[in-house]
């Protein structure tokens, strides 16, 4: 039996296995990196071990460290989580080596399934020869042939470009798996991406767990993700759940896993074996009554599942939070989460607290939000309204796109599930949700009596100017004009129609067109106010000098590490607009920074390993000018 366990990963993972680990008995232990000392998943293990450094590469990719942690703090198991170390046979050998209990497949079914190449062989799938690859073949997409999440991944739709991000996605690879070996094959315009969840014993149970619908994506990484799949004719999705069982059989497969597909033109392209729990495994539990986890352990210790699978009931949906901006090209985001709060009747996965920071090395996700209900259009509704309810306060997020995502009526409907669901779709999900003018209001008159409070003051004789604040936020600026009123109260004079019932510091009661609705108000030294689900950012009365930049300024649109500078780029030479300069890396994500316009490039201050923060000026493009026409 096992009695002590060491997750060797981070965050939400860690942090669910040690739930399951509480209710079996099961003593928990951490590791962690320098920037993880405080995190949550080590607040919640019984010991945690330090792994010095910062860079997945120096700790969480370092085999040889886990185990010397697992030995030292006495575990008798290991439990990889998903990322990081979860499908390297090495690191399963080094494990079983050692005396510990592997939570996972066997070291040769990883080596079969968890390298793609490889999986693809086994199943007679010839990837494409980059070196053969014409404009006969585009698009096609370079892929890692290890780990997941959408990192080393690259569309090449022009065939100049394929070297260059054949080389960038082995970079971002290495870096986020330890391996940089990639691949390429055919991309698929537009299919459904669905997947098979397994979980078979040492006896040779197998378990097909139905399917998940995991569409909705961006940059290669899920963002909504619901089970059963909803729509599949009945024939295609045995013949899924066939070819995952067999596949499963193939190599003699032990623990949990998932087989997923590519689903166009009604027919199921295989993509690749999961050799690991799923981040998107909560729908499946939702479903079948399941604690996958809490199998995975007994598995491992032995035990035989039941022969038949548990029958599913009702629907689940599960979105994932992220601290990014999905308006500016989903630029992940830093800082304090200062409040986090989400309502009851909601399952909540998550590595994080309120008061805990997010920082640059990991992957931005916050959170995944997990509802189940009798049918699909219960779940979307309550999962929509869920979130909408979520208090946030800390750095901008994805909630308001994860809201707009699941009333949109391609997604409400199951009409058009699809991996082009945010190509098409963005510009209108991004669009400022509405009420931001009614978030300035409140905000406003809640800054005027915390200060009425603070130093008293109001209605005088001799009417004075209205009192004037601005307000930035998704849609834009919003200025307010207010002036106190003889009753202790407000009159609101910008924008019209707006009636004041109540105000305090911390909440505003607005009647607009008969209606009155009640804002809950939280303002930060910062400048920054959460007003229901706003975001707003007081602007300043005068701008300071000092913040101007000079015309052509590239600055950092997050905070991060330059892991590249283009190959002999020099101040003082010729670029294009749309040209490679540098390349950041921030939550194990390469983003690459282009030339805003043609011209000469005047300063270049980036080197690679510099770390940045938001905002910091990278280079200065000089544009070119051009002579005015003779009249």
């Amino acid at each position: 039996m096992i009695s002590r366990l060491l997750v060797a990963n981070r965050g939400e993972i860690a942090c669910r296995v040690f739930r399951t680990c509480r209710d079996l008995g099961v003593s928990t232990v951490a590791v962690y990196s320098d920037a993880d000392a405080g995190a949550l998943h080590v607040r919640e293990a019984d010991a945690a071990v330090r792994l010095p450094g910062a860079a997945p590469s120096e700790t969480y990719l370092r085999d040889d460290l886990i185990v010397k942690a697992a030995l030292a703090a006495g575990a008798d198991a290991v439990h990889p989580g998903y990322g990081f170390l979860s499908e390297n046979a090495d690191f399963a050998r080094a494990v079983i080596d050692a005396g510990l209990v592997w939570i996972g497949p066997p070291p040769a079914a990883i080596e079969a399934m968890a390298s793609k190449t490889r999986a693809k062989e086994l199943l007679g799938i010839e990837p494409l020869d980059p070196a053969r690859v014409t404009e006969s073949d585009l698009p096609v997409l370079v892929k890692a042939a290890a780990g997941g999440g959408g990192r080393g991944m690259r569309i090449v739709r022009e065939l100049p470009d394929l070297a260059g991000e054949l080389e960038s996605a082995s970079a971002e690879a290495a870096s986020a798996f330890g391996d940089g070996e990639v691949f390429v094959e055919p991309y698929v315009e537009d299919g459904r991406h669905v997947e098979v969840q397994l979980l078979c014993d040492a006896h040779g149970t197998v378990w097909a767990l139905g399917t998940r619908d995991c569409s909705l994506q961006r940059r290669h990484q899920k963002v909504i993700e619901e089970a059963p799949a909803p729509g599949l004719p009945a024939a295609l999705e045995a013949s899924l759940l066939d070819t995952a069982v067999r596949a499963a059989k193939a190599v003699g497969y032990v623990g949990a896993g998932t087989v997923e597909f590519l689903v166009a033109d009604g027919r199921a392209h295989f993509l690749e074996m999961n050799t690991r729990l799923q981040v998107e495994h909560p729908v499946t539990e939702e479903v079948y009554g399941v604690d996958l986890v809490a199998l995975q352990l007994a598995v491992a210790e032995g035990a035989k599942l039941p022969p038949e699978t548990p029958a599913p009931r009702g629907h689940a949906i599960e979105a994932r939070l992220y601290a990014e901006d999905p308006a500016r090209g989903w630029a992940p985001q830093t800082g304090a989460l200062r409040l986090f709060d989400v309502p009851g009747g909601v399952r909540l996965d998550t590595g994080y607290a309120s008061g805990d920071a997010i920082g640059v090395h990991y992957d931005p996700m916050i959170a995944k939000l997990t509802v189940h209900a009798p049918t699909r259009d219960g779940a979307v509704r309550k999962l929509a309204r869920a979130l909408e309810r979520t208090r946030i306060h800390g750095p901008v997020t994805n909630r308001d796109l994860l809201v707009a995502s699941l009333r949109h009526p391609e997604y409400a409907t199951a009409d058009r599930l699809d991996t082009g669901f945010y190509d098409r779709n963005l510009p209108a999900l991004t669009t400022a949700p509405g009420g931001g003018e009614l978030a300035a209001v409140a905000a406003a008159l809640a800054a005027a009596s915390a200060r009425r409070g603070r130093f008293g003051g109001g209605w005088r004789n001799l009417r004075s100017q209205d009192e004037t604040r601005t307000y930035g936020g998704t849609g834009g600026d919003h200025e307010v004009r207010y002036r106190p009123t003889r009753d202790g109260g407000y009159e609101v004079t910008a924008p019209e129609g707006v009636r004041v019932v109540a105000a305090s510091p911390d909440r505003v009661s607005l009647e607009t067109a008969g209606v009155v609705r009640h804002f809950e108000v939280t303002a930060y030294e910062d400048g920054t106010v959460h007003v229901g689900g706003h975001r707003l950012t007081a602007r300043p009365r005068f701008t300071d000098p000092r913040e101007q930049t000079a015309p052509g300024s590239l600055l950092a649109p997050m905070p991060g590490t330059v892991v590249r500078v283009a190959d002999g780029l020099a101040v003082g030479d010729a670029v294009t607009a749309g040209q490679p300069l540098l390349w950041l890396e921030a939550m194990k994500m390469e983003h690459r920074v282009t030339a805003p316009a043609s011209g000469t490039l005047t300063a270049l201050h980036a080197a690679p390993g510099r770390q940045v923060e938001v905002g910091a000026l990278l280079a200065v493009v000089q544009t070119e000018e051009r002579p005015e026409a003779q009249s």
